[in-house]
C-alpha cells in the first residue's frame, strides 16, 4: 500500500525554536546513519556509482567533518561571537584533500558518532540561545536557527543518499538479475 500525501500544513509563524526537538532529531538520525553503514564491506564502502558521486565512506567522513567544522562551529559563532566572520568551509575539497575514501569505515563512523555526542552535549548546555542572531552571507542573512534546522535536514539528505548508494550497489551486484519486481525507485 502506498502512502497518501497529506495536505501541507501552514508553516509555524513566530513560535520559539524547540531545541529539544532538534536534539532528538540529531540523536535519532545518528542512530539511523550508524545502522546504514555497520557491517558494510570495504569494497562497498568505497564504491561510487560514478566519479562525481560520493561513496558511503565519503559520506560518513563528510558528516564527521561537518559535525566538527561546520554546523556546531557556526551555530556557536552566531550565538556567542556575533559579528565575527564564520570559519570557511569547503566540503568537496575536504573529501579529496582529507582522503575520505581511503579511510577505515569503522573508524570514520566512530569519529562521526563521537563528534555527534559532543554536539548533543553542547546543544543541551546552551543557555537561552538567541536563534534569531544572524550573519550576512553573500546570498543573504542566515540565522542561528536556520543553521540548527539545516543541521537536522542535512542528516536526512545524507540518510537518503546512503539508502540510494545501497540500492545502487544492490542492483550492481544483482546483475544479470533485476529488481523491478520490488517496485519503482
Amino acid at each position: 500500500m502506498h502512502d497518501r500525501e497529506q495536505t501541507p500544513q501552514p508553516p509555524r509563524v513566530n513560535q520559539p525554536m524547540n531545541l529539544q526537538y532538534y536534539i532528538g532529531c540529531l540523536s535519532q538520525s545518528s542512530t539511523v546513519l550508524s545502522s546504514l553503514v555497520q557491517g558494510v564491506a570495504p569494497e562497498q564502502a568505497r564504491w561510487k556509482p560514478s566519479s562525481d558521486r560520493w561513496s558511503i565512506l565519503e559520506v560518513i567522513n563528510h558528516l564527521g567533518d561537518e559535525e566538527q567544522d561546520d554546523f556546531r562551529t557556526r551555530v556557536d559563532y552566531l550565538l556567542h561571537r556575533p559579528g565575527q566572520p564564520l570559519p570557511p568551509i569547503d566540503p568537496p575539497r575536504w573529501a579529496v584533500e582529507r582522503k575520505y575514501n581511503e579511510r577505515d569505515l569503522s573508524e570514520s563512523l566512530e569519529r562521526f558518532l563521537n563528534e555527534r555526542q559532543n554536539s548533543l552535549r553542547w546543544l543541551e548546555n546552551l543557555q537561552d540561545p538567541h536563534w534569531e542572531q544572524s550573519h550576512q552571507l553573500p546570498h543573504g542573512p542566515i540565522r542561528a536557527g536556520d543553521i540548527l534546522a539545516s543541521w537536522a535536514a542535512h542528516d536526512l539528505l545524507h540518510i537518503r543518499q546512503l539508502i540510494k548508494r545501497h540500492y545502487e550497489y544492490l542492483n550492481r551486484e544483482s546483475a544479470p538479475f533485476q529488481t523491478d519486481y520490488a517496485g519503482n525507485w
